[in-house]
């Protein structure tokens, strides 16, 4: 029987399922194509840690954590110092403003009526700069899926299979779209090749071999492809070297190969724009995945604040940017301005077993399978978390010594710059170690430290207690090389408040919308120049429900 879609989504990410969801609940028919196969419904979304950003929650309240509305957007603006408010900024900041009210009002309970939850500890990611009306979050405000990534596909992919099922949703898989249709300035269709069938699993890079072509006509397409996260030709050439320095010769991926950056490049040669382009979120504590899916796999180290940082010469990083898990940008542009590209923790095992944790679904399989036997078991375990302890064993990047001379020779032994100084920094980490004789000190370091244990949720499972790194009590010592990892596109293409597509003169472009990374979580650019974290995996649904209801409504 033929299928007449009144919408074509190019992406089964989570942005694309939450658009086909509303759409289907609307009584649509929505058409969806893919590129890869059936396998990888939910895009980059299933490999995540699953953390939201959720405003004055019931969760942060449990806690004693006190958020509010104006303390999030004081926040929130304050990292993102959006600067371009006449032309590039002026839907990214609308979007933020409506992204908050809704992160403190509806947000939860749309999650909730869908079968979503979170765990009951808030984490606090990105803890700032060290000023008040800076970048970072003042509380804790990451919340984590129980199921992670794959829990918050669910909440979506199950109404959304069901809606298959029903007739009104079709999938196309391997239908790769090359060329979006205009006709009298209106999109109007999708043009594209079909691509051979591959069985591949979840992640892996699959075949481009074209075996056919198809061509879709429906009123309105939506553009949930995702960014250019494994593109690093296209990184690298938007890379903001004035801002943060050069960009990285060994950049490691985040993301699976399919994160190319395709559409955008589709979407702007049928009229639309992308805005900001130079901003985009990588990190800095990337580690080579021993045990990698997709091609230059690297996994990202979620770090308490306790592990000394150092950078590729072996000076100690300063300010809040070298307080590990505050300011990524900052410890970014430190790191970079040293002409290299990577950078050192030194830590013992005493805090490698309560701070290190891996982003990454498959990093965490005790959350992500939803096991409270198996989670209690791992998580009071002796010793580091099962997924640390291998990397450890097995990864690349890591040194376990007994002593600091056997540790710096390990690290030198690694180092793809500079060799290390072991004179030096024994005198840089035994001048930290003196500050520890007291409950007060004047290294921000420890400071930040102390502060984070004024957190219950920090103080019981996140924040090693204070102790010096050479006291062999704590050990053995570990040094971790630490790597520039690409994830997310900050920028995108620009989209009103309904996930309208606009065009070079800032009109909406009938019948085209945008959601996701793709439309840099919505606006072209809701987080400005700084990631809050939490907010991708709900800038996806917010901008995914935004262009799904809008579409409904017409």
């Amino acid at each position: 029987m033929a299928f007449h879609p009144d919408a074509v989504v190019v992406g089964a990410g989570l942005a694309g399922l939450v658009a086909t969801h509303e759409l289907a609940k609307a009584g649509k028919r929505v058409l969806v194509l893919e590129q890869e196969n059936r396998n990888n419904l939910g895009g980059q979304a299933f490999w995540s840690l699953g953390g939201l950003f959720f405003v004055d929650s019931p969760e942060q309240r449990r806690v004693r954590v006190k958020d509010s509305l104006e303390l999030a957007r004081q926040d929130w603006f304050g990292s993102a110092a959006f600067d371009r408010l006449d032309d590039e900024d002026v839907w990214g900041r609308q979007w933020a403003e409506a992204y908050l009210q809704w992160a403190a009002g509806g947000k939860r309970g749309y999650l909730r009526d869908l079968g979503h939850r979170v765990l009951p500890m808030v984490g606090w990611a990105e803890r700032g700069d060290g000023s008040a009306t800076g970048h970072g979050n003042s509380v804790p405000r990451f919340h984590i899926t129980w199921g992670t990534g794959p829990g918050v596909v669910d909440a979506f992919a199950n109404p959304v299979l069901e809606a298959e099922k029903a007739g009104l949703v079709r999938f196309a898989f391997r239908h790769q779209v090359d060329e979006l249709l205009v006709e009298d300035g209106a999109v109007v269709g999708v043009r594209g090749s079909e691509l051979a069938p591959d069985d591949a699993d979840r992640g892996v890079k699959s075949s481009r071999e074209v075996v056919g072509g198809f061509e879709h006509r429906a009123a309105a397409v939506v553009v949930t492809s995702g960014g250019i996260g494994h593109n690093h030709d296209l990184m690298r050439a938007n890379w903001p070297t004035d801002r943060v320095g050069p960009a990285p010769e060994h950049l490691i991926s985040g993301v699976p190969a399919h994160v190319d950056g395709r559409m955008l490049g589709i979407t702007e040669a049928a009229g639309g724009r992308i805005v900001n382009r130079d901003r985009m979120w990588a990190y800095t504590e990337g580690i080579h995945n021993w045990d990698p899916i997709w091609p230059d796999h690297a996994i990202r180290i979620l770090p308490g604040p306790s592990s000394m940082w150092f950078d590729a010469n072996g000076r100690r990083l300063t300010g809040m940017s070298g307080v590990p898990g505050a300011d990524s940008i900052g410890a970014m542009t430190q790191i970079l301005a040293t002409g290299h590209d990577y950078s050192w923790f030194v830590l013992t095992q005493s805090i490698i077993e309560k701070e290190f944790a891996l982003s990454g679904s498959e990093q965490n399989p005790d959350l992500t399978g939803r096991d409270v036997k198996f989670l209690l078991q791992s998580r009071l375990a002796k010793g580091a978390p099962g997924p640390v302890a291998a990397f450890m064993e097995h990864g690349e990047d890591f040194v376990v010594a007994d002593t600091l001379p056997e540790l710096v020779a390990g690290m030198n032994g690694l180092a793809r710059g500079p060799q290390l100084d072991l004179d030096d920094l024994e005198r840089q980490i035994s001048a930290r170690d003196r500050e520890l004789g007291n409950d007060f000190s004047k290294d921000v370091q420890v400071m930040a430290i102390h502060n984070a244990r004024r957190s219950m949720v920090d103080k019981l499972i996140r924040v090693a207690k204070p102790h010096r790194i050479l006291d062999p009590a704590h050990g053995p010592l570990v040094a971790v090389r630490l790597n520039i990892l690409s994830r997310k596109t900050l920028g995108g293409l620009q989209t009103d408040l309904d996930s309208r597509v606009l065009g070079e003169d800032g009109s909406p472009i009938p019948g085209l919308y945008a959601a996701g990374e793709v439309a840099g979580f919505g606006g072209g650019g809701v987080h400005g120049y700084n990631a809050l974290e939490g907010t991708f995996l709900g800038g996806c649904i917010f901008s995914g429900r935004a262009a799904g209801l809008a579409i409904g409504r017409a």
